[in-house]
């Protein structure tokens, strides 16, 4: 997807620092412990697509964790000045908006140093026009304590993904605890079971994406979409299937491990009224 750049400036702390300075504490818990949350925008034109949802996600993160909040103003401060000042181009890039808790000791006690807040810009690479799913052998735990929550904690994301890699598979996707469709290391799944839009609910753990929320909202002329829960193997007879991101859109799923699948009208039909609407409203 997104591959490494130079990027001149980034925003640590409370302003812009050149990248030979984009520093923080090797004692800060997002780095010691995992202790921290983030959302990854689009930017497409040099505009921050849904940046108002992904704000408010972030700020049920921080909740959810039971980190200080770095105020409204600050974190749009700091997504406008890296937007302009970063030096990627941005007709198409991804931005990202870490907070984490700021400098603790070693453990799982926090300490009493403020949030650290982190935003960075690198260009990307549009997906290709369908992608590929991988099942794994690991569960999402509905019951976690950080379910539905975008922490940092990603470790369990990058051993799917890396055995998906593995099976030539782009993404993986994965069930929870009870066998349901659960979700993907990076994106929201969904299926079209007998031309009826069906995605797993939230209380499988799965996370509530922006562009999940969006296609929930924009999907009436398809019908709409129902939030179930569904069997891990649905992938196995849905008559479509696609996933969600903030990078992807609504993107096509070609294979399923060893299933072949071919885009159907369904998820045309989705995928052409999601771009038209994204393209007409820059914050949904």
């Amino acid at each position: 997807m997104a591959g490494w750049v130079t990027v001149t400036r980034y925003w640590v702390g409370d302003g812009l620092v050149d990248a030979d300075h984009a520093v923080v504490s090797v004692l800060d818990h997002g780095l010691t412990v995992g202790d921290g949350v983030f959302e990854t925008v689009l930017v497409r034109d040099g505009a921050p697509f849904a940046l108002t949802r992904h704000l408010a996600r972030l700020t049920r993160s921080l909740a959810g964790l039971g980190i200080a909040h770095p105020g409204d103003a600050r974190l749009r401060a700091a997504v406008a000045a890296v937007v302009d000042g970063s030096g990627v181009g941005t007709d198409f890039s991804r931005l990202r908006v870490t907070v984490t808790s700021g400098a603790g000791p070693f453990g799982s006690d926090r300490g009493d140093a403020a949030a650290t807040l982190v935003v960075t810009m690198t260009a990307a690479t549009p997906w290709p026009a369908t992608t590929t799913l991988a099942t794994v052998p690991w569960t999402r735990n509905e019951r976690s304590a950080t379910a539905g929550l975008k922490t940092t904690s990603y470790a369990e994301n990058v051993i799917a993904l890396a055995h998906a890699k593995e099976r030539g598979a782009s993404e993986a996707v994965l069930a929870d605890t009870r066998g349901r469709l659960c979700e993907c290391t990076g994106s929201n799944v969904f299926v079209v079971v007998d031309g009826e839009v069906r995605t797993p609910s939230l209380d499988t753990g799965c996370l509530a994406g922006v562009t999940r929320e969006l296609v929930l909202e924009w999907s009436d002329e398809v019908g709409g979409v129902r939030e179930d829960h569904l069997p891990y193997d649905v992938l196995r007879s849905a008559d479509e299937v696609f996933i969600t991101s903030s990078t992807r859109d609504v993107h096509p799923v070609s294979r399923v491990d060893d299933r072949a699948l071919e885009p159907g009208p369904v998820t045309a039909r989705l995928a052409a009224v999601f771009a038209a609407r994204a393209r007409a409203e820059v914050d949904p």
